[in-house]
């Protein structure tokens, strides 16, 4: 009987992954040595610094393995971006703030307003679904996006983590709520009114008129042309992740370790599934 495509897709898939997490998934960590003290007993916080340390660099190594077989580079999407993304992607999972729609969109500020500094991200398929140009607040700055904010009537961007909500339609047309998890730092953005829609002063044209990309009053305006099309993408309870160069920025979503934990879970549930007859 010949087996499904799909099936036998999914087998390499898992068994391209095994490698991979087999260390973390297969087999117990290793206890470092010389960890007692001079009383011969173990020294638990080394031990659980050393075993940190461990899943932070698999983590990372996970994550650039991924970022490489996107080529996400070439798209100019740094790697610290999108390991914080993957991380905070893995942080939202862990606590069920997300659904399953292995999609993760990312803004990076730091970037010019004039390129190309939103993507979104299928996890899943490892694949690339939009990489196109996304406005800041009017008063975060020019050209580039410098100040951030959290209060009402800032008319500024607010930074960090984020959980996609409900559309509705307004004066942009097809828009998409967004729900800020970084307490001081975005949650705020329902009162705010913060949300993804279309804009004809989010396109290449409006660049080649006035040197620069349009603000908005807050908002993560994207190209009229395509915001139907990725509001409908990343709806429903996916990941998002606004990066600025923010001194004072910190997020519980940055975990490094429970993100870790919840992909070797994730994977060794893939791994483990009863193969389909």
């Amino acid at each position: 009987m010949k087996r499904p495509r799909w099936r036998s897709a999914k087998r390499k898939l898992a068994k391209s992954l095994l490698p991979l997490f087999a260390p973390l998934v297969l087999t117990p960590l290793a206890t470092p040595v010389n960890t007692g003290s001079a009383m011969g007993k173990p020294d638990t916080r080394k031990i659980k610094d050393r075993v940190s340390g461990y899943r932070v660099m698999k983590f990372n190594q996970v994550a650039y393995s991924l970022y490489s077989y996107m080529n996400l580079q070439e798209t100019g999407l740094k790697f610290e971006v999108f390991d914080k993304a993957l991380t905070g992607y893995y942080n939202m999972k862990r606590k069920g703030q997300v659904s399953d729609k292995p999609v993760i969109t990312i803004i990076d500020y730091t970037k010019s307003s004039n390129e190309k500094r939103l993507w979104v991200v299928d996890i899943d398929k490892k694949e690339v679904l939009f990489n196109t140009y996304v406005s800041h607040g009017r008063n975060s700055g020019q050209e580039y996006a410098e100040y951030f904010s959290n209060e009402n009537e800032s008319y500024m961007s607010s930074i960090g983590f984020y959980v996609t909500d409900n559309t509705y339609y307004g004066k942009h047309g097809l828009s998409l709520k967004l729900e800020g998890l970084d307490q001081g730092f975005n949650t705020n953005a329902r009162d705010r009114c913060i949300v993804m829609h279309g804009a004809e002063y989010a396109t290449a044209d409006f660049i080649r008129q006035a040197g620069r990309l349009g603000r908005s009053l807050g908002c993560p305006a994207i190209p009229m042309e395509k915001h139907d099309e990725i509001i409908r993408a990343v709806m429903g309870g996916t990941a998002v992740y606004a990066h600025a160069a923010h001194d004072a920025y910190t997020s519980q979503y940055l975990d490094h370790v429970t993100a870790m934990a919840e992909l070797v879970s994730e994977r060794s549930k893939e791994i483990a599934a009863p193969k389909a007859s």
